[in-house]
């Protein structure tokens, strides 16, 4: 069977169990502030298993895209050593909210393995969970008596509590769970060694290939277990794993989910895979790599997350420059690579994941983007690594660090260039300095989530579409957050007016009155499906009625500006095309920043008509239409925007500014009338990545704001150039004459460096066979000094050139070697000035043959030639 067939097998069981098929969730997790990224099945179901939320249907079935890049299922340094670790993977999985249980979804899981799919019932194991003392927890005899239905005694194996006791995290549901293991070994293996002897064993010929979590309890903050009040199955089944044992293969990456592309680097690369047990270790490592690179970062990419500085961003970053690094090193890949095997991809997963398809182009370019970058980045590094210094052979643990933190150098490749020269690591100080930053970046991200204290179970209710207040809420529960040793705490109301942050507006303040006692609401978040109010103190009595006020203001500010994003949006749709839709948003009450794919620069008449077309609406005082709980397929065909990356439920809300221009699927906040807006002010237009572009934007009092404090601008330069009407004008000659003085400056600097040049030639002298020149210059201006350095060097063979000056009370060093002094490699100047720099209380670098430092101590300039001097004496 091929991997599309199989995932379709896995589909149609489950819908002919009366599952509901529900679409892959986005892999990029946006509405759960502890996960970064999807990484099981369950995560978009967590609300059903917390009692947030109530599903329409009870069983449910999906595949979903997953990766496990970060936190406690970080698999990204074992990806490539092996034959089946993965960052994106898909999961497959069933779910039963409070329906099924333990019985069906063992009798499930082993009919489709065996009937539909056919395997050998011979070769499967099971675990089941072998108890806790200290949990107060049995064994699960239950489970075990389910499997002995279909399996032998001998086949059914007692699991740990790390194997076999599932928790969604440090809190909340949990339960133990039963494995199923696939013996993929030989008969004449399978002869030697008894199978359940390989169960739960790393890189043996048995292998997990299902989970089926049975969830029965919550986990409390105090680490004590309480029964929860319905039952749920949480399964979940590794899709390359089940691809692996149909296609009988000894690796995921032998299956048909890789092969096309690992054929498709050979084709590039003109090298050969050997397979995941070949001999060349290096290179089949680093086509493997490279294989489940491309995919976790063109499905993030895809689904919104864009390659960044911080957060998501730079896990994706960082995933796509460790491809590139194995391409760099051990696939001889020195041009932009990765992005050429887009097409295959989209080939072989499109037609299951349009998302990919769709957006090919734009995710072709941003990889591309980013290999040019960390192309250059690596370049910049090997330079680094060429002045390191080493002490008896070895290099020094921070500077190894340094280039793994700074230019992205994995250890092994810093060993691999040491080597080269005869040189060692300091392993131990690197390891060393790597724990501190691990060490820095916990206490940073520390935070403490205490129980929740539960007063009621009414459902959370958002009114603040039709409401900024409400009087006679209640309190339904409350818990305790530490941020780095802070105490917050958070508050969820039965029926709330406050927006909690996402879709990329930000979150309500205001006032919460408990009791009469006023409660700061210093900002509103989704967890899930759950508004969270965040405040300073908790009320003295939570049981009393709650008067909720959203701070109106900054609503209205923030609400003109989301309304803005969506004309924008539309406008942009007219001006450049149907290609340019959202990529992300910021909408805050002060600012408004809309990110768009389009692949160049926008002209400023392109920008000017924009914000033409945007306030002409405004002035059309257009009102809003809005549609709530419309069924997604009906959304769909009506033609209202939807937006990649984004989860949508069965029932979606459109909002619509003139049909035909602005109609989006949008759970925000938005202003009644256009008119609201009173202007719009694009203010910037700038690249984010490759294609996308951000435009900045205010409206209302801060466009009208904007608008007056260019005017002020404007009339502090008309009175600059008093009698001047036109100050653009009269500007721009006061311009061309000072580019004129400032050519004139620099050919007296050049004039000056040549009537210093006469005098220093004669001051050369002969240190230890080198030609040798330091000396103090009366000039500042650095090009002509470094130009000057250059003349002297290339016409004196064998020399080294040491220049001081002076200049605004701040001290210049430059050092320059001729070429055949610096070919011979005993002098560096890169790592000479460094220690030159000292003398004036500063620092520098540079290339082998070319240095310069600066520092705050011209007095010191002298002790730094004489210490030239003596560095070659």
């Amino acid at each position: 069977m091929t991997s599309a067939q199989i995932r379709q097998a896995y589909l149609d069981f489950f819908r002919s169990k009366d599952h509901k098929i529900v679409p892959s969730a986005p892999i990029v997790n946006k509405d759960d502030p502890s996960l970064m990224f999807t990484n099981a099945g369950m995560n978009q179901f967590k609300d059903f298993f917390l009692g947030d939320k109530t599903p329409d249907r009870r069983r449910i079935a999906d595949t979903q895209k997953c990766m496990r890049v970060s936190g406690k299922h970080n698999d990204l340094e074992d990806v490539g050593r092996d034959g089946t670790h993965h960052t994106m993977f898909e999961m497959l999985g069933n779910w039963s909210i409070g329906d099924y249980f333990k019985e069906e979804a063992i009798a499930w899981s082993y009919e489709f393995l065996t009937e539909t799919m056919g395997v050998d019932p011979e070769r499967i194991y099971a675990t089941v969970f072998e108890g806790d003392e200290a949990d107060g927890i049995p064994r699960d005899d239950e489970a075990d008596g389910f499997w002995q239905k279909v399996l032998p005694k001998e086949r059914i194996l007692n699991g740990n509590k790390k194997d076999n006791f599932w928790e969604m995290g440090e809190t909340g549901p949990c339960g133990p769970c039963t494995e199923i293991h696939f013996d993929m070994r030989s008969d004449e293996e399978r002869a030697k060694v008894n199978g359940r002897d390989l169960v739960n064993v790393d890189d043996s010929g048995v292998v997990e290939i299902w989970n089926n979590v049975f969830i029965q309890f919550n986990r409390k903050a105090d680490g004590s277990l309480e029964n929860l009040p319905e039952k749920h199955v949480d399964t979940g089944m590794g899709f390359e794993r089940l691809c692996m044992v149909m296609q009988n293969k000894d690796a995921t990456y032998d299956t048909d989910v890789f092969t096309p592309i690992l054929a498709e680097i050979e084709r590039l690369t003109g090298k050969t895979y050997g397979g995941s047990y070949a001999t060349d270790a290096k290179a089949d490592m680093a086509m493997r790599v490279i294989a489940d690179h491309l995919r976790a970062v063109a499905f993030t990419i895809a689904d919104g997350q864009l390659p960044g500085s911080g957060g998501a961003g730079y896990v994706v970053r960082r995933i796509l420059r460790r491809a590139v690094r194995y391409a760099y090193s051990f696939l001889d890949q020195k041009t932009p690579f990765i992005n050429k095997l887009m097409k295959v991809l989209v080939q072989e997963m499109g037609d299951a994941f349009p998302e990919l398809k769709q957006q090919e182009g734009q995710i072709t370019r941003i990889i591309e983007s980013e290999e040019k970058s960390f192309l250059q980045t690596l370049e910049n590094g090997l330079t680094r690594f060429a002045n390191l210094d080493s002490k008896d052979g070895v290099i020094g643990g921070q500077d190894v660090f340094e280039l793994y933190d700074t230019f992205g150098f994995p250890i092994d490749l810093t060993r691999l260039l040491a080597e080269e020269q005869g040189l060692t690591i300091d392993e131990e100080g690197f390891n060393a300095a790597l724990a501190e930053q691990k060490a820095r970046s916990r206490k940073d991200a520390a935070k403490e989530v205490g129980d929740w204290t539960v007063l009621s179970d009414e459902d959370s209710v958002f009114i603040g579409y039709d409401y900024l207040s409400d009087a006679g809420a209640k309190i339904t529960k409350y818990r305790t957050v530490k941020v780095k040793d802070k105490p917050q705490y958070h508050i969820v109301l039965d029926r709330t007016p406050f927006y909690g942050e996402s879709g990329g507006q930000a979150g309500d303040t205001g006032l919460l009155t408990v009791g009469g006692q006023k409660i700061s609401v210093l900002d509103t978040i989704k967890e899930n499906d759950l508004t969270v109010h965040i405040v300073k103190q908790l009320p003295d009595n939570p049981d009393a009625d709650v008067i909720a006020q959203v701070r109106e203001d900054d609503r209205q500010a923030t609400s003109q500006n989301h309304t803005a994003a969506h004309l924008i949006h539309a406008a942009l749709h007219q001006v450049l095309g149907d290609h340019a839709v959202q990529k992300g948003q910021d909408v805050r009450a002060k600012r408004m920043r809309f990110d768009f794919s389009h692949y160049e620069a926008m002209t400023d008449e392109q920008v000017q008509q924009v914000e033409t077309l945007v306030n002409e609406k405004i002035r059309q005082n257009i009102p809003l239409l809005e549609q709530r709980d419309v069924p997604i397929a009906e959304a769909r065909n009506s033609g209202a925007m939807m937006l990649f990356g984004e989860k949508y439920g069965d029932a979606v809300r459109i909002i619509t500014f003139e049909p035909g221009f602005s109609s989006e699927l949008c759970g925000g906040t938005h202003v009644k009338y256009t008119g609201e807006l009173g202007l719009c002010k694009i203010v910037a237009e700038t690249g984010v990545a490759a294609g996308v572009r951000r435009i900045e934007a205010v409206t209302g009092a801060g466009a009208i704001a904007y608008v007056d404090e260019r005017l002020a601008t404007l009339a502090e330069i008309r009175g600059l150039v008093k009698g001047s009407s036109n100050p653009a004008k009269a500007v721009a000659t006061l311009q061309d004459e000072n580019r004129a003085l400032k050519k004139e400056l620099e050919k007296m600097q050049a004039a000056a460096a040549g009537n210093v040049k006469e005098d220093l030639v004669k001051a050369f002298e002969m240190v230890n066979g080198v030609n040798f020149l330091a000396a103090k210059v009366p000039l500042s201006d650095a090009a002509a000094i470094k130009s000057l350095a250059f003349q002297l060097t290339g016409e004196n063979e064998n020399s080294f050139v040491l220049l001081g000056s002076e200049n605004d009370g701040k001290a210049l060093l430059t050092l320059a070697l001729s070429k055949d002094l610096a070919d011979k490699g005993a002098l560096n100047a890169g790592v000479m000035i460094r220690g030159l720099a000292k003398n004036i209380k500063g620092g520098g670098g540079g290339q082998p043959f070319f240095a310069t430092a600066g520092g705050k101590d011209p007095g010191g300039i002298e002790a730094a030639l004489k210490e030239a001097k003596a560095l070659l004496g």
